[in-house]
């Protein structure tokens, strides 16, 4: 995954919309390697590589990715066209836009 896109995603994180929650986050992008986002109450780290117990993990192209938080993907829709595939806690990866809002 390139900086450039994690980095957008950090300057877009909203603290707020993670009070209180502590949940791992991981990425398997097709074309990226592997990344894992670590948010806990309110703060976010994000590492390369692969968390031993994730949340929830979900396998997608960067492409997907950018399009679900730009609002040009609707992310039901990548899971039901296989675009995106999640394992664990599915319905954490509905909070994503939420947190990490367009600006």
């Amino acid at each position: 995954m390139s900086s450039n896109t994690l980095d957008k995603l950090q300057s877009r994180f909203d603290p707020e919309a993670a009070k209180g929650m502590e949940e791992v986050f991981q990425f398997h992008f097709s074309d990226a390697g592997s990344h894992y986002m670590v948010i806990q109450d309110g703060t976010l780290d994000v590492h390369e590589g692969e968390h031993d117990d994730p949340s929830v993990s979900l396998s997608m192209s960067t492409d997907t990715l950018k399009g679900i938080m730009n609002g040009d993907v609707n992310g039901m829709t990548a899971f039901m066209t296989g675009k995106l595939k999640a394992t664990g806690n599915v319905m954490l990866a509905t909070k994503l836009t939420s947190l990490f809002p367009s600006q």
